[in-house]
């Protein structure tokens, strides 16, 4: 269920038998021929559609994180990694403060990774609150699904191309684009990563079948959910 769907007398009542909660992190940020908020989209649809059968309250998706090596795409939006984790430190609290103890940060944007080390610090802090950081695109059954049907894939290719991330009216090449390695070399930024990148596919086939990422996504929402249900321990 959405937090926007509730009011705070029905979120009070529901902290008087559960004590968990739901945040997706995404990311605006070039995508390819895909929407500027793929991440975003893709982390609040798999959270609000893990957590309804589990009655377990989804907040609004922090839409911004730490993207500045795309920056030199326009739409691409990026926080300062202080002004990040201060916004993830105070999303914290303020639950906190009304009572969920049992927080789950769902993410979509490998840049989004200072919000897990903040959450452990925080933790630190507050001893009674335990929160959880998945980046859902990284389960391992997930993983495993998608590579049974292409092993290749990367930023903004198929794997991230779902009926809900297309922008209407968009035509997707054909091909498989191959980039050169560059794993021993810095990131790129700017517009040296644009020319490196191109239209902003990083590797792979642009479009799998529905039928293919439909498969991919029930397991992604299963493999979501059960971060959500269980290991509280």
């Amino acid at each position: 269920m959405k937090i926007s769907e509730m009011n705070w007398m029905q979120v009070e009542a529901y902290l008087q038998h559960d004590d968990r909660a739901v945040v997706p992190l995404g990311s605006t940020e070039q995508h390819g021929y895909l929407s500027l908020l793929t991440d975003g989209i893709l982390a609040e649809r798999v959270a609000v559609e893990a957590a309804e059968p589990l009655n377990v309250p989804v907040f609004p998706l922090l839409a911004y994180g730490v993207t500045s090596y795309f920056r030199d795409f326009p739409g691409t939006v990026s926080l300062r990694m202080n002004t990040y984790e201060r916004i993830i430190g105070d999303i914290l609290e303020s639950l906190a403060h009304s009572g969920f103890r049992r927080v789950v940060l769902i993410s979509g944007h490998g840049g989004n990774e200072p919000a897990r080390f903040l959450a452990t610090e925080w933790m630190a802090d507050h001893p009674d609150v335990q929160v959880k950081f998945f980046q859902w695109w990284r389960g391992p059954k997930m993983l495993a699904k998608s590579r049974s049907f292409d092993p290749v894939f990367r930023h903004a290719s198929w794997s991230e191309n779902f009926p809900w991330t297309r922008v209407p009216g968009v035509k997707m090449p054909t091909e498989q684009k191959t980039l050169p390695a560059r794993d021993d070399h810095p990131r790129l930024v700017g517009e040296a990563m644009r020319q490196y990148v191109g239209d902003g596919n990083f590797g792979g086939y642009y479009q799998r079948p529905d039928a293919d990422m439909q498969a991919i996504w029930e397991v992604a929402v299963a493999e979501t959910r059960a971060v959500i249900a269980g290991g509280w321990d």
